[in-house]
């Protein structure tokens, strides 16, 4: 129920802001999404929607990706829309986070078929046979490197 008090004027809100705010369990990150520093200040009217702003701007970025073997890996990111800034938008952008990707599924997979094998189970449980299919893997491995 409203706390009225003397003197005042109720003035009812007609319309909902346009602009909700941003929930607690999120984060509002700001970035300079271009390289290249303006010469001038850039005042365009006429823009309406987010994917007009997109379009004359073209932001994009030079990403640098340190890889396991220490190497680097330059990139180029650019945003189209909003999407672009999800995880599928930048990693669909990006041969070398395809192929991370890829590879976290793969471990999934392992984990997945690890944890539900008994077999395996058993075998982990045990350190002598954990290290015998330890030593056992380590072979596969060499033997798989010494093939290429």
């Amino acid at each position: 129920m409203p706390n009225y008090e003397f003197g005042g004027t109720e003035v009812p809100k007609d319309a909902s802001e346009a602009i909700a705010d941003i929930p607690q369990n999120r984060t509002l990150m700001i970035e300079k999404l271009t390289a290249d520093a303006p010469i001038r200040p850039d005042v365009v009217g006429g823009l309406k929607t987010v994917e007009e702003v997109f379009q004359h701007f073209q932001p994009r970025i030079d990403v640098e990706f340190q890889k396991d073997d220490g190497s680097f890996l330059n990139e180029q990111l650019s945003f189209a829309n909003l999407g672009d800034f999800g995880t599928k938008g930048i990693t669909g952008q990006s041969s070398y986070l395809k192929d991370l990707e890829m590879q976290k599924n793969e471990y999934a997979k392992l984990i997945k078929q690890f944890k539900s094998t008994r077999l395996l189970k058993a075998v982990m449980e045990n350190p002598d046979s954990k290290q015998a299919f330890v030593k056992m893997l380590e072979a596969l491995i060499q033997e798989i490197d010494d093939a290429d």
